[in-house]
Parts: structure tokens; sequence; C-alpha cells
């Protein structure tokens, strides 16, 4: 795997996935709707690129002592390249370096199977269900990861990536 440089999801950057959102990162959210995201100070995205070009992306938003995760997104012809791994690592770093956060939560469709998977691998525990969440159709799994059950390899926050908005790092993925 190539070098991941991990940064704050700008205007340019969704410029720049507009033209192949839906093919490429499948239709979860709308051009127009990232966008909202942008400007919401309650809300921040990063974005993983390899060569400088996107490859990924997620956000957050801090509600109170909770910041919950709005979506991980990967390029189709990059999952199962850690890409997802990584950037869930940096909200997780992002979440713990906020005042008064108990908690992480967010929502998964119940046929992501892979989804789930890393969330559990990160400490996320299932604690609840959305009827019909997706498309009135699917299911979601409501995950929670409390701030004390935050896996021991990420507790060093003087290692924190990621963190406040306009820092950026590189990954090297093995």
């Amino acid at each position: 795997m190539d070098n991941i440089t991990i940064s704050k999801m700008t205007i340019l950057d969704l410029e720049a996935i507009k033209e192949y959102l839906f093919s490429d990162f499948d239709d979860f959210w709308s051009i127009n709707t990232l966008k909202s995201e942008l400007q919401n100070p309650n809300s921040e995205y990063i974005v993983a690129k390899i060569n400088n070009n996107i490859v990924g992306f997620a956000g957050i938003w801090k509600a109170v002592d909770d910041v919950h995760i709005t979506n991980i997104v990967t390029a189709k012809k990059y999952r199962r390249q850690k890409i997802g791994s990584t950037l869930l690592s940096n909200l997780i770093k992002m979440a713990k370096a906020k005042e008064n956060i108990t908690s992480i939560t967010l929502e998964v469709n119940s046929t992501n199977i892979p989804a789930q998977n890393l969330y559990k691998k990160f400490g996320f525990k299932n604690v609840g269900i959305r009827k019909k969440y997706y498309n009135n159709k699917y299911d979601a799994i409501i995950m929670t990861l409390k701030m004390r059950d935050i896996p021991r390899s990420m507790r060093n926050t003087s290692n924190a990536e990621v963190c406040p908005s306009n820092l950026i790092k590189t990954y090297l993925e093995l």
C-alpha cells in the first residue's frame, strides 16, 4: 500500500470528487449534503489521499458528550486496503481530543458485515437497532464505543495524527 495522507476535507476536495462520487464511492450522500456538512460548525470531515487522489473520506458531529460518526467511505477500488481503518482511527483520535466526550456512536447497515467487523475490531458494541433506517428497507445497527473502552493501542493522545482540523499526517499501511 502506498502512503496515505489524511487531511481536513475542504470544498476543493468536494469539487475534486463530485464527478465520480456516486460511481466510485456509492450513493451515501450528495455533494450538496457534504457541502452543508463542511459548513456546519459541529461537524468535521477528513479525506484520505494516495498520490494526491482522494480514496476515502469520513466525518463526525459533536453533540454534547457524544461524537457521532456520520460516515466512513472508501472508494470501491481501494476497499479492503485498511483505508477505512485509517479513517476510523483518526476519527477516534479526533473525538479523544475534544473535551467532555464520553462516547462515540454510529449507525451501520445491517447488511454491511465488513463495516460491522471493522467497528467491532475497534471496540464498538451493538447497542440498538433502527428499523428500516436505510432507504426505508434495511435496518441500522447502532454501535457505541465508550471512551474508557478505547483499545490500548489508541490510548496515547500525544500521538493523535489528525486533530485539530488543519494538521496533516502521512501513513504507511503495512
